[in-house]
């Protein structure tokens, strides 16, 4: 599956024994055989306190490396319940565990053909709106904003991203000791006319420039909010805001967020929409 170019492999991890499909030696051929930027596995829900979800989702970069949220993939594995038929507990509704909590998200719209049955013969593209975590705290540090949005994130304003070296900066930015020992990934940005962000986003795990990076994506439209970069009215502020942005293939996805009325670096409501495609 692809989110606006960010691949995985997608596993209904249900009804078999999946533990051996979270070695990192297993992930990284499976990643390198399908060339995709990560692998996801869908399990029965379990939500917080034993509460119920729809299901869970594990995600892991090629080099084995789990334990936090990816935003393309979660849309992705979203639309993969859709299509297994999957039922979600409200009507085009679903609600899941991640790494980073539960989340919620809603398919927009679905792949039909002329006769209004789900299309098997192309590319299938949903259009899912992504809940996200609420984002509190966004820190200034190396001329740029480090804040975390399932994932640690540092955005970076520039006036050209096509002119960056993603893979040497990003690289450099991203093993900084700024944000050791854990490391980060690095989001450059550019304001286009209108306000729309233009982002390439250099990941951990990865360690390589991908097509497009949703928890980037809303790190990079939160941290122009907070660093003022947003044609945002006075009259505007504190209410919901929404920001377009435009991953590396060309592919436009949205953020939309309500700043805290209290602390500036507090985001609520935060949601990430754009495509899950089924290759």
């Amino acid at each position: 599956m692809s989110g606006a170019g960010n691949d995985f492999v997608v596993l209904d991890g249900r009804s078999v024994d999946v533990s051996g499909l979270r070695q990192p030696e297993r992930i990284a051929e499976l990643c390198r055989e399908y060339k995709t930027d990560g692998l996801m596995i869908l399990l029965e829900g379990t939500g917080p306190s034993g509460g119920a979800a729809d299901f869970r989702m594990e995600f892991y970069n090629p080099d084995g490396s789990g334990g936090m949220m990816c935003g393309n993939g979660g849309r992705c594995i979203v639309a993969f319940a859709d299509r297994l038929g999957i039922r979600p507990s409200a009507p085009d509704r679903y609600t899941f565990l991640a790494p980073d909590g539960l989340h919620t998200a809603e398919i927009l719209s679905r792949p039909r053909s002329s006769c209004g049955t789900t299309s098997t013969t192309a590319t299938e593209v949903w259009t899912v709106k992504l809940e996200m975590i609420d984002v509190e705290g966004v820190s200034e540090v190396l001329g740029g904003y480090f804040l975390n949005t399932g994932t640690r994130h540092f955005v970076k304003f520039v006036d050209d991203v096509d002119a960056i070296d993603v893979e040497k900066e990003g690289k450099e930015l991203r093993w900084n000791k700024a944000f050791a020992p854990e490391g980060a990934n690095v989001n450059f940005v550019q304001i286009l006319a209108g306000g729309t962000l233009k982002v390439r986003t250099f990941e951990k795990g990865v360690e390589g420039e991908t097509l497009a990076c949703g928890t980037g994506i809303t790190a990079s439209a939160i941290a122009a909010y907070y660093a003022g970069r947003l044609p945002v009215t006075p009259a505007s502020a504190k209410e919901r805001t929404e920001v377009k942005l435009l991953a590396r293939r060309g592919d436009m996805l949205k953020v939309d967020f309500v700043p805290s009325e209290t602390d500036p670096a507090s985001f609520g409501s935060v949601h990430l929409t754009g495509p899950a495609e089924f290759c």
